[in-house]
C-alpha cells in the first residue's frame, strides 16, 4: 500500500516538474522563434530563386522563348487560383472583389505588374548583371519611401547603418568584380524596375496599415491579384508579341513543358511570398526577403 501510494506521488510530481521545465524551455526559446521562422522562410525563398535563374536560364535561351507579359500574366493566374481554391476548401474565408480595394491597389498593382514583366525580360535578355546588381538597392530604397509615405515603421538607426553598409559593400565587391556588356536598354529598364518594385512594396504596406482591423491580408491579396491580372491581360492584348507566345512554342515537347512549368510555379510563389510579406510585415521586410541572397552572396565569397 505504501508503495504504491509512493508511486502515485513519483508520477503526479514527476508529471508537474516535466511541465514546468518544458514551460520554462518554451519560454525561453519563445523570442528566437520568430527569428528561426524568418531564416527558413528567407532560405527557402533564395533557394525558389537560385532555381527560377537556373531554369530560366536554361529554358529562354534554349528555346527562344522571351515572351514576358504572357508568363507574367498566367503567374499571377496561378497565384489567383490558388487563391479561389483554398477558398473554395474552407481554408480561407475571401470576400467579394471589391472597387474600393482595387482603387486603393491600384499603384501596386500597375507598378507590380510591369515590374514582373521587366523581371522576366531581365531573365530572358539581360546577361551582363546590371540588374540583379541594381536590385540589391530595393531595401535601401523601400526604407527611403517607407519614410516619404510616412509609414509607422520601427526607426532602428543602428539596423539601417547596417543595411546601408551591407548594401554599399555588396554593390561595391560586384562592380570592382566587373560586368558584362551592358544593352543600352538595361540603362533603363533596371533602375525603372527597381523604382517600381520599391514603390509597389511601400504602398502595399501603407493600404495594409490603413486597412489592418477592416480587412484581411487575403481579401487584400484577392483583390490585388485581380487587378493585376487584368492588367496583364490587357497589357496582352496591346503587346505585338503575344501571338508569337502560343505561335513559337515548342507545345509538343515535355521538356519544354517541364521548364515551363517550373518557370510559373517559382516565380507565382516567389510574388506570393513577397506580396503576402509586405501586406502582413512591412515592404522593407518584403525587400529583404526578396534581396537576401543578392545581398549576402558577394559577402560569402568573400569569406
Amino acid at each position: 500500500m505504501y508503495i504504491s501510494k509512493c508511486s502515485v506521488w513519483l508520477r503526479v510530481h514527476c508529471a508537474t516538474a516535466l511541465r514546468v521545465c518544458v514551460y520554462k524551455g518554451y519560454k525561453s526559446l519563445a523570442p528566437l522563434l520568430p527569428c528561426g521562422a524568418a531564416v527558413v522562410v528567407v532560405v527557402l525563398y533564395s533557394l525558389a530563386d537560385k532555381l527560377h535563374s537556373f531554369v530560366c536560364g536554361i529554358f529562354m535561351p534554349q528555346y527562344h522563348y522571351p515572351y514576358a507579359v504572357p508568363l507574367a500574366l498566367i503567374q499571377m493566374l496561378l497565384n489567383l487560383l490558388a487563391l479561389v481554391g483554398l477558398h473554395a476548401a474552407g481554408l480561407v474565408m475571401l470576400k467579394p472583389f471589391s472597387l474600393r480595394l482595387a482603387e486603393r491597389l491600384m499603384v501596386p498593382a500597375v507598378c507590380g505588374s510591369f515590374q514582373s514583366v521587366l523581371a522576366l525580360w531581365a531573365e530572358a535578355s539581360s546577361h551582363s548583371g546590371l540588374y540583379p546588381l541594381t536590385a540589391r538597392l530595393l531595401p535601401v530604397l523601400s526604407l527611403a519611401w517607407s519614410h516619404l509615405l510616412a509609414l509607422t515603421t520601427s526607426n532602428n538607426t543602428h539596423f539601417n547603418c547596417i543595411l546601408v553598409a551591407v548594401t554599399f559593400i555588396s554593390v561595391t565587391i560586384t562592380a570592382r568584380e566587373g560586368l558584362y556588356t551592358i544593352e543600352p536598354l538595361e540603362y533603363l529598364y533596371s533602375p525603372l524596375s527597381l523604382f517600381l518594385h520599391s514603390l509597389s512594396l511601400a504602398w502595399l504596406a501603407k493600404v495594409a496599415q490603413s486597412e489592418r482591423g477592416h480587412t484581411s491580408i487575403f481579401d487584400l491579396y484577392y483583390t490585388l491579384t485581380v487587378t493585376r491580372s487584368l492588367l496583364l491581360g490587357f497589357l496582352c492584348l496591346l503587346h505585338p508579341d503575344s501571338p508569337r507566345a502560343i505561335t513559337d512554342g515548342s507545345w509538343h515537347s515535355l521538356l519544354f513543358l517541364g521548364y515551363m512549368l517550373g518557370i510559373l510555379l517559382l516565380g507565382a510563389v516567389q510574388v506570393l511570398m513577397v506580396d503576402i510579406t509586405a501586406l502582413s510585415l512591412s515592404g522593407m521586410a518584403a525587400a529583404l526577403l526578396h534581396s537576401a541572397r543578392g545581398l549576402t552572396l558577394p559577402l560569402y565569397n568573400l569569406l
